[in-house]
């Protein structure tokens, strides 16, 4: 495959570990060693000091799989792939789309969501939200065509934090399903909702048409574990994708997978921990927006750890980004970055040095 350049990682992985200053990294203040371990049962802490480094299970570790079924609460564990997140987004473009296919994606979104689609052949409608930000299903369904073979959709959103109610998320799932067309949910930020009642069901625990991601990165501060999965109830699709992981990864480190069972075992805690720093961040945003309401707007996320920070300079999301960096040491990714039109940046909510990089802006 000759896959076009991941624009938004090359520029985190030119200037990330050498700008002191982030304000638009999209995870959670990562967790140390000694916090995650100080939350462990006498029995992971056994587990972990008595690892051997064998080979894994191709599928995940049984109790890892099991743990985040219970995270679900109605998925079960043999459904599960654990992966690399970004392997997850790898492996279902692959093993289910061929050249001439059709796909629906949420826009804007993450560049492999629709870019690996794209360098297979396959064409791709952006589903966008509305003047007011929100997604309309109608909009949707209008962009459906008898070659639509995936509709790929990301709640909690990156990068905007906007959200959909579980009966929207129930009527596109239903609307698909009727039309033989699978659906693919990123669902990375679930568990960052400012109000709980507002998350989502996993998606694929509403119909075997569904495939649905989730990991460690992103709600469960833990992104250098590399740890993912994909949740899928069809037996067919499911073999697809275990038979191009033995391609890839083949299975997941021994190490990540036993810290990612203490986390997700201690996940209220964790969750806690992350939505306060996100509250805090995002009282920090609206004093700044109040300061300079003529230079910036925001709309205030319902979920996730990032949204959009509206530029109304009259500056490009690329001259304002690249400004900051050179005078202000300050990293920000620019709309431009997601090929969005209108001048922005995204804050990432869910640092603790969010509050001095702001300040320095």
């Amino acid at each position: 495959m000759n896959l076009t350049p991941f624009v938004l990682e090359r520029h985190f992985a030119k200037y990330e570990f050498d700008v002191p200053y982030q304000l638009s990294c999209s995870d959670c203040e990562p967790l140390r060693m000694p916090e995650l371990l100080a939350m462990a049962s006498p029995d992971s802490i056994r587990m972990w000091e008595n690892l051997q480094f064998l080979y894994t299970d191709t599928n995940g570790h049984p109790l890892l799989r099991k743990e985040i079924a219970a995270w679900y609460g109605n998925i079960r564990q043999e459904d599960l792939l654990v992966c690399v997140p970004e392997e997850g987004i790898f492996l279902t473009m692959n093993a289910l789309l061929e050249k001439g296919d059709h796909l629906v994606v949420i826009s804007p979104s993450y560049q492999s969501l629709s870019e690996l689609a794209i360098d297979k052949g396959c064409s791709v409608s952006r589903w966008e939200a509305d003047a007011a930000g929100i997604y309309q299903v109608e909009a949707l369904k209008s962009l459906v065509n008898d070659k639509t073979r995936l509709v790929v959709i990301n709640f909690p959103h990156n990068p905007t934090g906007a959200m959909i109610s579980s009966g929207i998320l129930e009527e596109i799932i239903w609307f698909c399903e009727r039309k033989g067309i699978l659906v693919f949910s990123d669902e990375m930020y679930r568990g960052l909702e400012q109000n709980s009642a507002d998350r989502l069901p996993c998606a694929s625990s509403l119909s075997d048409f569904c495939i649905s991601l989730s990991g460690m990165s992103k709600s469960f501060a833990l992104p250098g574990l590399r740890i993912g999965w994909l949740a899928c109830g069809d037996p067919v699709i499911f073999e697809k994708l275990l038979r191009l992981k033995d391609y890839t990864t083949i299975c997941s480190s021994a190490p990540s997978e036993i810290l990612s069972l203490i986390a997700l075992q201690s996940r209220e805690m964790i969750l806690n921990r992350n939505l306060a720093i996100i509250r805090k961040n995002i009282s920090l945003v609206n004093e700044f927006v109040k300061r300079y309401p003529s230079q910036y707007s925001w709309t205030e996320p319902k979920a996730g750890s990032v949204a959009m920070l509206n530029i109304l300079t009259g500056q490009s999301s690329e001259e304002f980004c690249q400004e900051f960096l050179e005078k202000k040491q300050v990293l920000a990714i620019g709309s431009h970055l997601f090929n969005m039109p209108k001048p922005a940046i995204r804050l990432g909510l869910g640092r603790i040095g969010f509050a001095e990089a702001l300040n320095r802006i």
